[in-house]
């Protein structure tokens, strides 16, 4: 039976739902880390410093865990529940949480130990700063550990989406940024109070932080784990060992292409920190602030699309239903483009209030928001490629394909080197942001090509002419909305007196006055994006939005068992 009905793309809108607001809530605690950030280090030698030590660890995590681990996971763990039965199949996630746990546990060693070199090949700048250095080493190490603890919490999540449990998994994240919160400022504060007379200073604190972060994100993991069916097995005779074992091999090497296919965003953030490091203090930390700032509607609906996505079209593809697989991507894309663009405008547009509500408090400086608002613009041309991509590439490893992600991948890398160091003189930091962006609207673009041939091969049906007038639709939509908002936004700039607020109400004054601004700007973003759709019968928009708000009123109204 064909499984290419509307419930059969309801459901992934549901799942996707479900996983967007856990989603939602880890990417509010995440800004919540990041304001703690800026509030009491700023944007400067410290949060560089920083940023580059945790961006180490968290590119091998991108690499070899979240990426290609659960590309090729989730595909192999499927078809071998449908053709080998339960039993078999959780033979081989056990046999992958130990050898991926063994694996990149060495590879932590290596790290720690070569450490000065890693740092050396991403900052190498910072030696001219006394201490910069030398405390990014420091801080590189004491991080390190957090890879395997978060590889191995992204196998658990790989695991749980094929049973179909979405939320948890994706809530793991918020528990990491609350334990890291928790426990980073409580040593931050303990190393500022005292424990600095060793020698340490209190942003190193927050690198503890990651590692309990990472602890707390594996582990809140299991009891689901256990409830889905998973359990301990060591090998019996009707298993094969496991270096022989063929589910295990074929998704190794469905990994290693797929690690290079998924590199595309990872290397050109090394290739950006590498060149941010020359712009002098704080570009490193503006692009970071951007950076994050982009990558909350890509978690929220962007990975939860893709994650949703993942295991149907691995269960159609299984079935040889490839009708059923175009319409799925299909209606997962246009889903995409409804998302993603208005809130790329809203990005775009209004950088500066939404960064001035977030982080302009303490060390973090007027100047600080406009630099940070302004690579948030170039970041956000390429957000809506970024989330499509994040459906694209996994797609392709579902469909059997691992060659031509990687081409896409090696293509994207060098356009971006190419124009970052073009754009890097004239334009300065942000021209790294825009480089960023065209190289992840190239890679999306030959991604939905190369899936379009393969579906085609099989006998299949994908309009890219459909998607291209749904996507030129949206972007009308998007940048109207992202106008009418900014408009507001002047308006009430000049009717809102700052300084007054501030005198006579004092620092909550001015945080209540800049989130009043915000809420009347984001109503009417999403009032006027929620009228047009609804005038002109823009499905996707209104489908998202319903899941999503009564996936949200669900969670809020359940009672704990």
């Amino acid at each position: 039976m064909s499984d290419s009905s509307p419930a059969a793309s309801q459901s992934v809108l549901k799942s996707a739902a479900a996983m967007s607001v856990a989603t939602l809530l880890s990417r509010m605690m995440g800004l919540v880390r990041e304001q703690v950030f800026a509030f009491f280090f700023g944007a400067g030698n410290l949060t560089d410093a920083y940023n580059v030590a945790f961006r180490i660890p968290n590119l091998l995590r991108d690499l070899f865990a979240e990426g290609a681990m659960s590309a090729s996971l989730v595909p192999v763990f499927t078809q071998t529940r449908v053709q080998k039965g339960d039993r078999r199949a959780w033979r081989v996630a056990g046999l992958v949480f130990r050898v991926l746990f063994g694996t990149v546990c060495l590879l932590t060693l290596v790290g720690m130990v070569f450490a000065p070199e890693l740092v050396g090949l991403y900052a190498s700048a910072f030696k001219q700063i006394p201490g910069k250095f030398e405390l990014t080493v420091r801080m590189t190490r004491v991080m390190f550990p957090f890879f395997p603890l978060v590889a191995l919490a992204a196998a658990f999540m790989g695991i749980l989406n094929a049973c179909g449990v979405f939320f948890l998994p994706a809530f793991a994240s918020a528990c990491f940024n609350f334990a890291s919160i928790v426990v980073g400022v409580s040593c931050a504060q303990w190393i500022a109070f005292g424990g600095g007379r060793w020698g340490f200073l209190p942003i190193e604190g927050m690198a503890i932080g990651v590692l309990a972060g990472g602890l707390v994100q594996a582990f809140c993991q299991l009891p689901s784990l256990y409830r889905v069916g998973y359990r301990w097995e060591k090998k019996g005779l009707l298993y094969p060992a496991w270096h022989r074992d063929p589910r295990l091999r074929k998704m190794l090497w469905m990994m290693i292409p797929g690690t290079i296919g998924l590199a595309a965003t990872q290397v050109n953030l090394l290739v950006n920190t590498v060149l941010a490091t020359s712009q002098g203090p704080g570009a490193v930390s503006w692009l970071n602030y951007a950076f994050r700032l982009m990558q909350f509607p890509i978690g929220i609906f962007g990975v939860s699309l893709a994650a949703a996505t993942l295991p149907k079209i691995s269960y159609q593809w299984a079935q040889r239903d490839i009708q059923a697989v175009s319409e799925t991507l299909s209606r997962s894309l246009r889903s995409v483009f409804a998302i993603n663009l208005p809130a790329s405008a809203g990005l775009a547009f209004l950088g500066i209030p939404i960064i001035e509500l977030i982080f302009q408090y303490g060390r973090f400086f007027p100047e600080d928001t406009r630099s940070t608002a302004f690579a948030l613009a170039m970041y956000s041309i390429g957000l809506t490629a970024y989330s499509a991509v994040k459906v694209l590439v996994p797609v392709c490893y579902a469909l059997g394909n691992t060659r031509l992600p990687v081409v896409s991948s090696v293509l994207s890398v060098a356009i971006t080197i190419i124009l970052n160091l073009i754009m890097i003189g004239p334009c300065g930091y942000w021209g790294l942001a825009l480089g960023t962006s065209i190289a992840a609207i190239f890679n999306a673009l030959f991604l939905a090509y190369v899936v379009r041939r393969m579906i085609h091969e099989q006998s299949g049906a994908f309009s890219l002419k459909s998607l291209g007038r749904a996507f030129f639709v949206y972007l009308v939509l998007a940048l109207t909305m992202g106008g009418l908002c900014y408009i507001t936004d002047k308006f009430l700039n000049n009717l809102i007196d700052y300084d007054g607020v501030l005198l006579h109400l004092g620092r909550v004054g001015l945080l209540l006055a800049r989130l009043g601004k915000m809420m009347v700007l984001l109503a009417e973003g999403l009032g006027f994006v929620m009228m047009t759709a609804r005038l002109f019968h823009l499905e996707e928009v209104t489908e998202v939005m319903h899941l999503f708000m009564g996936k949200f009123r669900n969670k809020l109204r359940r009672k704990p068992t």
